[in-house]
């Protein structure tokens, strides 16, 4: 892999280009301000300028060849994607990567009741940023089929690390739903998450599909009683799930209408990754950011 194009180049992505440049990759970034170029270049990825949302400034961008990483969100309303949309109508014949990884969501897989979920689980999303990311799915294995670019779906759990924490809404006594009316969630600590995007690059299958987490399932209490017990914080009072629909913000109340468990096995197998932090006890005490210190 001689040069990467990250679309969306947050977090993980700052963590995934650290990755590449250490290997000595050219990395690319798509940045749709001058401050997105300035912190960019701070990172040592080489700015790009365009913006997913006007499709005229996405022409000429120099994909050919390269591996392009997708990572960034679709608009917040709608059930399709149009900003993947406006990427693949930009790209002329001839001037393709030479690889795809799309990061989408476990989402797509809707309320499961808590059960089990690999890869061969039909996606049956509810909410409706579970749609806009399954039609983004669609979207990349379509144009991969057409133009011959392999591409890889990573299908990724809730993200958590240094900054990602909810420490104030813990501080703020924002309650939770009680322990055994709780749904079962998944985590991925956001430098595993850059490990998997390089493995992906480099093992993943054409047209594959990854479910992305750590293994080891718990739930939005569990998982905000830790970060209270880290900081030395009051845990949060915890109400129940009739209460919390009266108290909540609808997107919490989208996040805990779905319950499922996933199934890992595949990204560890074929991508071959031995993750840092391989359970929420082994990643939080890791999650400090540069202000905390």
């Amino acid at each position: 892999m001689s040069t990467v194009f990250i679309f969306g180049c947050g977090d993980v992505g700052a963590r995934l280009s650290g990755l590449w440049s250490r290997r000595g990759v050219k990395v690319l970034g798509l940045a749709r301000s001058d401050a997105s170029a300035g912190r960019l270049s701070r990172l040592g990825v080489t700015p790009v300028r365009g913006d997913l949302d006007d499709p005229a400034s996405l022409v000429g961008l120099p994909v050919r060849g390269c591996c392009l990483y997708y990572l960034a969100p679709p608009p917040g309303t709608g059930e399709t994607d149009p900003r993947v949309r406006a990427l693949f109508s930009s790209i002329p014949a001839g001037e393709e990567p030479a690889k795809a990884i799309y990061m989408s969501t476990t989402a797509v897989y809707g309320d499961n009741g808590g059960s089990w979920v690999s890869e061969e689980t039909p996606p049956a999303p509810e909410s409706t940023r579970g749609k806009r990311r399954l039609d983004a799915e669609a979207l990349f294995l379509a144009w991969g089929r057409k133009l011959r670019v392999p591409v890889v779906i990573l299908r990724v759990s809730g993200i958590y690390g240094p900054g990602r924490l909810p420490v104030d809404a813990v501080r703020r006594g924002a309650p939770v739903v009680r322990e055994e009316e709780a749904p079962w969630t998944n985590r991925i600590h956001a430098d595993d998450l850059a490990a998997v995007c390089v493995a992906a690059a480099e093992r993943g299958r054409d047209g594959a599909v990854y479910n992305v987490a750590d293994g080891v399932p718990g739930t939005i209490t569990q998982y905000y009683n830790a970060v209270a017990d880290l900081r030395g914080l009051p845990r949060p009072s915890a109400v129940t799930m009739e209460e919390a629909r009266k108290v909540m913000s609808p997107g919490m109340l989208s996040y805990l209408s779905e319950s499922r468990r996933v199934d890992v096995r595949r990204m560890r197998e074929e991508l071959a990754v031995t993750l840092r932090y391989p359970d929420l006890a082994a990643g939080l005490p890791f999650c400090e950011t540069e202000e905390e210190r």
